[in-house]
């Protein structure tokens, strides 16, 4: 059966493309086939073959399955900031269903395990009136929060989860992704996050760590 998740953040730069990697390879040694979407990318190089992204990139080189790079990233901003904002200088509008419509080649694929990576945190604007929220919630798959283990993390992370629940969309579960490696009470912080989800992470992440054993 096809399975597919969606990944979002507690923030930027929490490490969602270093989690969906060890996700896929995680599957990948079980021999599934897998596969990766990011829709939307701002930050790009301009090469020969045009805008390039490097954490699709990385997803592109991860899967098990071969894609044209413009169906792993099919839209991609030069510009490294707000999706929105890069849209309009390059003359785009961004839009949930323009994003939807760019996702089918890889949605219809025959893959085991799909992973779509969000842009930035959970209410990042694609327009004035559409988040990466909206996009998450039109694809209805059960979405997967890598919380960034930092000083700071228990606020964004519970009020991402809040927003998740309240919208009622599918939570397949969390990921504490360990980035800093100097956090006071990191240990105290994972517990406090595992009484408010109701839940104990998916996996846990340290440095140069990889996924063992998760239950999805």
């Amino acid at each position: 059966m096809k399975r597919a998740y969606f990944i979002t953040g507690t923030d930027t730069d929490v490490g969602k493309t270093y989690t969906t990697i060890q996700l896929i390879q995680y599957f990948n040694d079980r021999s599934y086939k897998t596969a990766a979407i990011k829709p939307v990318s701002s930050g790009c190089e301009t090469t020969s073959k045009g805008l390039r992204n490097a954490d699709a990139k990385q997803l592109a080189e991860a899967i098990s399955m071969n894609f044209p790079y413009e169906h792993i990233n099919p839209t991609a901003y030069k510009e490294h900031i707000a999706p929105h904002i890069a849209a309009a200088m390059a003359g785009d509008k961004l839009t949930v269903e323009s994003l939807l419509r760019s996702c089918q080649p890889i949605l219809q694929s025959a893959y085991d395990y799909l992973f779509i990576e969000g842009a930035g945190g959970w209410e990042v604007p694609l327009n004035d009136y559409e988040s990466v929220a909206d996009l998450a919630a039109a694809f209805q798959y059960p979405i997967i929060l890598v919380v960034g283990m930092k000083l700071g993390c228990l606020n964004h992370a519970l009020l991402t989860y809040k927003n998740i629940k309240t919208r009622k969309l599918p939570f397949a579960g969390w990921i504490a992704n360990c980035i800093d490696p100097h956090m006071q009470s990191q240990k105290e912080n994972i517990a406090t996050l595992e009484r408010h989800f109701q839940q104990a992470p998916i996996t846990i992440l340290e440095h140069q760590s990889t996924i063992k054993k998760l239950e999805l």
